[in-house]
C-alpha cells in the first residue's frame, strides 16, 4: 500500500508537468497560428506598401521626360531606404506600347504592366518576384508605366524570420510553464510524498505520528483522517493488550475454581460422580459468562441495562467463592440482599464482584464480607477483608518492578473502574484497614404514594 502511494505521488507529480506544458502548448497553438498568419500578411502589406512607395516616387520623376518624349533617368538609388523596407527593389519604366524604356525589368511588358493601362495599380507574385506596376499619367493620358519588383524570397526571409522569433518565444513560453509546473508540482506532491512517510511509518507500528498540515483544505483533509485513524489503531492495540492482561486474570479465578473441584473429586473416589459434574457443568457456565462480558468489554459493548436481581447474583457469589476461600481456611459472608434495587448489567456488576473477591482472596486477610446496603439516591455494595493497604498507595494503578508490570491489584481494579463508570457508578476505596471498596450504582426507588387529603 505503501509503494502504492509513493508510485500514486510520483505520478501525479508527471501528470501536474504534464497537464501545465500542455495548457500552454494548446494555448500558445490557439493564439500563435492565428498570430503567424496575421504576421504573413502583414509583411506582404509591408511589401506591398514599399513596392508602392518606390514605384510612385519613380512615376512623379519621370512623368516630364515621357510627356516629351525623352528617356527618363532613374538615378542610382529610386527610394530612400532604410531597415523596415524590403531590400533588393528592382524598378522599371515601359512605354505605352510596352516597351522598356529605363531602369533593370524585362525587356517587355508582363501581365501586371498591361492591367496597370486600365487601372491605379496592378500587383502580385510573378515568377520568383513580387510585382507592382502603376500608370504614368498626364492628364487623361497613360505616357507610360513604372513597374517595381523585388525577390519572393526576401519577403519570405522576413516572414520566416518573424516566425522564428516567434517560436522562440513561445518555446520560452513553454520552459517557463514547465518550471511553474513542477513547483506547482512540487507543492502538491510533497505533502503527498509526507503523507506516503506518515502512512509508512504507522503501518511499521508508530501511532503517535501525525501528519503536517499544509493549507491545502483537500490534502489537509486527507492528513486528518489519517490522524484519526492513527489514534484509533493505537486505542484498538492498546485495548486488545489490555484485554488481553485483563482476561489472563479474570480467567484464573474460574479456571483454579474448577481445577479445585476437580482435584477434591480425584481425592474423594467415594463422591457421587454426578454431582462433581454437575458442579464442574456450572463451574464451566461461570467461566463462559466471564469470557463473554470480557469480549463485551473488548468489543466495548455494552449489555441492556435491568433491575439488578441481587438474590441471583449473590448466590452466584457464593456458589463460586464459598469454596476457594475455604479451601484457604477463610470464610465469606453475604448479606444485606432486600438492599434498594439498582438499574445495572448484571454481566458488568457480577464481573466487578469477582474482581473485587480476587482482590480479597489474594491479597486480603481474614473473613471476605458482601454486604449490599442503602446509601442514600444509590445502592452500596461493600466487599471487605481483614488485611490493609499502606498508607499512599493507589490500589488502582498497576505497579512495575524492573521495569516490567507486577501481577498485583491494579491489573483487575482498573477493569473493575472501567465497568463501573461504564453502568454509570463509581468503584473506591472506602477503607484501606481493613480493606473495603464499595460499589456505587444509581438506585431505582419505587414511586412514593400520594397520601389522602393532598389534593386539591
Amino acid at each position: 500500500m505503501i509503494l502504492s502511494l509513493v508510485r500514486h505521488t510520483l505520478s501525479v507529480r508527471r501528470r501536474i508537468v504534464t497537464l501545465t506544458v500542455l495548457a500552454a502548448v494548446l494555448a500558445i497553438t490557439l493564439f500563435g497560428v492565428p498570430l503567424a498568419v496575421a504576421v504573413a500578411r502583414f509583411h506582404e502589406g509591408n511589401s506591398t506598401h514599399d513596392l508602392e512607395r518606390a514605384a510612385d516616387a519613380i512615376a512623379v520623376r519621370v512623368t516630364g521626360d515621357l510627356t516629351n518624349g525623352r528617356v527618363p533617368e532613374l538615378g542610382p538609388a529610386v527610394t530612400d531606404e532604410d531597415d523596415d523596407e524590403i531590400q533588393g527593389i528592382r524598378v522599371s519604366v515601359y512605354s505605352p506600347t510596352g516597351r522598356l524604356v529605363a531602369g533593370d525589368g524585362p525587356a517587355t511588358e508582363d501581365a501586371l504592366v498591361r492591367a496597370a493601362h486600365h487601372t491605379d495599380m496592378a500587383t502580385g507574385p510573378i515568377g520568383d518576384e513580387r510585382v507592382l506596376a502603376v500608370p504614368v499619367l498626364s492628364g487623361q493620358s497613360v505616357v507610360g508605366v513604372v513597374r517595381a519588383a523585388h525577390p519572393v524570397s526576401e519577403l519570405n526571409e522576413r516572414i520566416w524570420l518573424t516566425w522564428l522569433k516567434m517560436a522562440g518565444l513561445g518555446a520560452i513560453a513553454i520552459g517557463t510553464s514547465w518550471l511553474i509546473g513542477r513547483r506547482i508540482a512540487s507543492r502538491l506532491a510533497r505533502p503527498l510524498e509526507d503523507l506516503a512517510d506518515t502512512a509508512e511509518r504507522l503501518g511499521e507500528g508508530d501511532f503517535t505520528v501525525r501528519a503536517r498540515r499544509t493549507g491545502v483544505p483537500e490534502i489537509d483533509q486527507v492528513a486528518e483522517a489519517l490522524d484519526v485513524t492513527s489514534e484509533r489503531i493505537g486505542e484498538t492495540l492498546e485495548r486488545e493488550r489490555t484485554f488481553s492482561s485483563d482476561a489472563s486474570h479474570q480467567l484464573r479465578t474460574p479456571l483454579t475454581g474448577l481445577r479445585l473441584q476437580l482435584e477434591a473429586a480425584l481425592e474423594s473416589p467415594d463422591r457421587d460422580p454426578y454431582a462433581t459434574i454437575r458442579d464442574g457443568i456450572a463451574s464451566t457456565d461461570r467461566l463462559e459468562r466471564t469470557i463473554d462480558d470480557l469480549l463485551a468489554l473488548a468489543k466495548q459493548t455494552r449489555a441492556p441495562r435491568a433491575l439488578l436481581d441481587l438474590d441471583k447474583l449473590f448466590e452466584e457469589v457464593r456458589q463460586t467463592w464459598h469454596g476457594l476461600l475455604a479451601e484457604r481456611g477463610r470464610a465469606l459472608r453475604i448479606s444485606g440482599r432486600e438492599a434498594l434495587p439498582a438499574r445495572a448489567a448484571a454481566a458488568a456488576v457480577r464481573q466487578v464482584l469477582a474482581v473485587l473477591l480476587d482482590n480479597a482472596a489474594t491479597h486480603g486477610r481474614g473473613t471476605v464480607s458482601v454486604l449490599a446496603r442503602d446509601a442514600g439516591d444509590a445502592l452500596a455494595i461493600d466487599v471487605r477483608d481483614e488485611g490493609s493497604i499502606p498508607d499512599g498507595a493507589d490500589p488502582f494503578v498497576r505497579t512495575q518492578e524492573g521495569g516490567e508490570e507486577r501481577e498485583g491489584h491494579g491489573i483487575g481494579l482498573r477493569l473493575a473502574r472501567s465497568l463501573s463508570e461504564a453502568e454509570g457508578g463509581r468503584l473506591r476505596l472506602s477503607s484501606p484497614s481493613p480493606t473495603t471498596f464499595t460499589l456505587l450504582l444509581a438506585a431505582e426507588r419505587p414511586p412514593q404514594e400520594e397520601g389522602p387529603g393532598l389534593a386539591s
